[in-house]
C-alpha cells in the first residue's frame, strides 16, 4: 500500500498498524501526488494540541481519522516522540475502522507488551476498574482482552513490589531439540543432525557461565529465579544435566533463589534418570509442552510422540517429586479444530498442571508451516479457541499472571500464562513486563539489563546458531563484564 508521510517520518508506526490492519499490503513510499489505495498520515504541533490525521482511501473512497493531545509538556523529545508513534496508530485505526475494517480484539494496540500500559494506569494512581475502563476507551481493546490484561497486570505490580534493586534472573538457553516441529523458527537444532555440537557446546556455555556468574559478583547481585529454556534441555542426557545445573551452583550464589525451572517440553526426552537429576539440584518447576492432545494434529505438527506419551511424561514427573508443572498449548495448528481443541483443554486439565500457557500460533517466516503454505484454521476458529479456554480455564480456578503478543500472529491475538493461585512463575512476568534484568548464557541468549523507571535497558546477544555461539564464545564471555558496567553507572547516577 502506498503510504505519504507529512510533517514526520515515523515510517515504524505506520507500518505496525499497517501490518496489523492489513498484513498482506507491503509498504510503498512513492514521491509525487498521491494517488491509489493509499495512507496519508499528518502531523502537526500547535500552541495547545499535538495532531495526527489520517486519510484513507481504498477503491477510490476516503475514510478519516484523529488523534490529538495536549502539547502542554512535549518539550521532551522521547516523550514527543512517544505520543506521536501512539497518535498515528490510533488515527490509521480510526480511519480504517471508518472504512469498515473488523475491530481486532486488541483495538489499536500493536505492541508485545499491552500490560505495560495498562501498568502505567495503575500506577498513576487509577483504581483497577478505572485503569480496565479507560484503557477500553483509549485503545478499543474488546472487554475480554481488557481484563486479562488487567488482571495479569495486577499481578505483575504485586511482584514489582516483591523485588529488590538488587535481584536479578538467569536463563540458559540450550538450542537442541529431537526434532524440528513444523511451526517453529526458534535457532534449534536437530540432535539428529547436530550431537557432534553438543559437548563443544556444553564446553563453551560453562565458560559462559563461569563469565556470568563473576560478572553477576562483581555487581552484588542477588539471583531470584533461573529459567532453563531452548530449544529442548532435556535433550541433554543425565549426565551432561548434571553437570550443567553443578556448573550454575559453583559459579553463582543460589541462596536467594525463589524458583527454578527447566523446560522439558518434548515428552519424548523425559526419562526418571533426568528427572532425579533436576530434583537433586533443587529445580522446583518443570515444562511438559504437548501442543495439542490431539494424535493427529501432533503427526500433522511433526512430533514424534502421541497424546499418550504426554500423560506418561506427566505421570513420570509426578512420580519423581514436587515439581510444579507448566503445560503448553497452541491454539491454530494444522489441523485443528474449535472442538478439537476443546478436547484439549479438557484433558490437560484433567491432568491438573499447576501452570497452563495458551498460545495463539504465530506464522514465523522460518517455520516449515509458512513455507510450505499449509493450511491452518482461520482467525475466526482460533478466536473461539481461545475464548472457550479462557472460559474453561477460569471455571477450573487458574487466572492469568503474564501476557505477550507477537508479530504475524492468527487474528492478532495474544499468548496467555494461566496459573493455579500462589503458583505463578517470576521468571516469565520479570522477562515480558521488564521488572529486573535477565543476565541469559548459551546460544542466542538475550541478556537485558534493565533500570526500572529510568528508562536504560541495555542487550547483550549472544550468537544464535551453536557452531556459532562455540567459535565466538571468548567474546561472549568479554560481554558479561558490561553487567557490571551497568550496575556501576546506575550507582553513581
Amino acid at each position: 500500500m502506498r503510504l505519504y508521510l507529512r510533517g514526520h517520518n515515523n515510517k515504524y508506526a505506520v507500518e505496525q498498524m499497517l501490518l496489523a490492519l492489513y498484513p498482506r499490503e507491503k509498504p510503498e513510499y512513492p514521491e509525487g501526488k498521491p494517488s491509489g489505495d493509499r495512507v496519508e498520515i499528518s502531523f502537526g504541533m500547535g500552541k495547545k494540541f499535538a495532531a495526527v490525521s489520517c486519510r484513507l482511501c481504498l477503491d477510490g473512497e476516503i475514510h478519516t481519522g484523529k488523534a490529538a493531545v495536549s502539547s502542554a509538556g512535549l518539550e521532551d523529545p522521547v516523550l514527543l516522540d512517544r505520543c506521536v508513534q501512539r497518535m498515528i496508530k490510533t488515527a490509521f485505526y480510526r480511519a480504517a475502522v471508518r472504512a469498515g475494517h473488523e475491530r481486532p480484539a486488541w483495538g489499536a494496540l500493536t505492541g508485545v507488551r499491552p500490560g505495560k500500559l495498562m501498568s502505567q494506569l495503575l500506577e498513576s494512581g487509577l483504581e483497577p476498574e478505572a485503569a480496565e475502563k479507560r484503557f477500553m476507551d483509549e485503545f478499543d481493546v474488546s472487554p475480554a482482552r481488557a481484563r486479562l490484561c488487567l488482571d495479569a497486570s495486577l499481578v505483575t505490580e504485586g511482584m514489582r513490589r516483591e523485588l529488590k534493586s538488587e535481584d536479578v534472573c538467569l536463563y540458559v538457553g540450550i538450542p537442541f531439540c529431537p526434532t524440528r516441529c513444523a511451526y517453529c523458527s526458534f535457532v534449534s537444532q536437530s540432535v539428529e543432525k547436530s550431537m557432534v555440537l553438543i559437548p563443544p557446546f556444553l564446553t563453551a556455555l560453562h565458560k559462559e557461565i563461569e563469565a556470568a556468574g563473576e560478572a553477576v559478583k562483581a555487581a552484588g547481585l542477588r539471583v531470584v529465579s533461573i529459567y532453563m529454556g531452548g530449544g529442548t534441555p532435556t535433550t541433554l542426557s543425565a549426565p551432561e544435566m548434571d553437570a550443567l545445573c553443578a556448573g550454575l551452583e559453583e559459579s553463582f550464589d543460589l541462596s536467594g533463589l525463589r524458583e527454578y525451572t527447566v523446560e522439558a517440553g518434548r515428552p519424548d526426552t523425559i526419562t526418571p534418570e533426568k528427572l532425579a537429576v533436576l530434583k537433586a539440584r533443587g529445580v522446583t518447576r518443570v515444562s511438559v509442552n504437548p501442543q495439542t492432545m490431539s494424535d493427529a494434529v501432533l503427526e500433522a505438527i511433526g512430533r514424534r510422540h502421541t497424546a499418550g506419551a504426554v500423560i506418561d511424561a506427566l505421570e513420570m514427573v509426578r512420580a519423581a517429586g514436587d515439581f510444579e508443572v507448566n503445560m503448553d498449548l497452541i491454539a491454530g495448528l494444522t489441523g485443528d479444530t474449535p472442538d478439537g481443541f476443546a478436547k484439549t483443554i479438557e484433558t490437560v486439565l484433567a491432568l491438573k498442571p499447576e501452570n497452563i500457557t495458551v498460545h495463539t500460533l504465530s506464522l514465523k517466516k522460518g517455520s516449515r508451516i509458512t513455507l510450505e503454505g499449509t493450511a491452518l484454521p482461520t482467525p475466526g476458529e482460533v478466536s473461539l479457541m481461545l475464548d472457550c479456554a479462557g472460559s474453561a480455564l477460569r471455571r477450573a480456578g487458574y487466572g492469568p499472571y503474564y501476557l505477550y503478543r507477537q508479530k504475524f500472529m492468527s487474528g492478532g491475538f495474544e499468548n496467555v500464562g494461566w496459573a493455579l493461585p500462589g503458583t505463578e512463575n517470576l521468571y516469565n512476568v520479570c522477562m515480558m513486563e521488564e521488572l529486573c534484568s535477565i543476565v541469559a548464557m548459551g546460544g542466542g541468549g538475550s541478556t537485558k539489563l534493565v533500570a526500572p523507571g529510568e528508562g536504560k535497558n541495555i542487550r547483550l546477544t549472544a550468537p544464535k546458531y551453536p557452531k556459532e555461539y562455540i567459535d565466538r564464545i571468548d567474546l561472549t564471555c568479554a560481554d558479561k563484564k558490561r553487567i557490571k558496567e551497568f550496575y556501576d553507572v546506575l550507582s553513581i547516577g
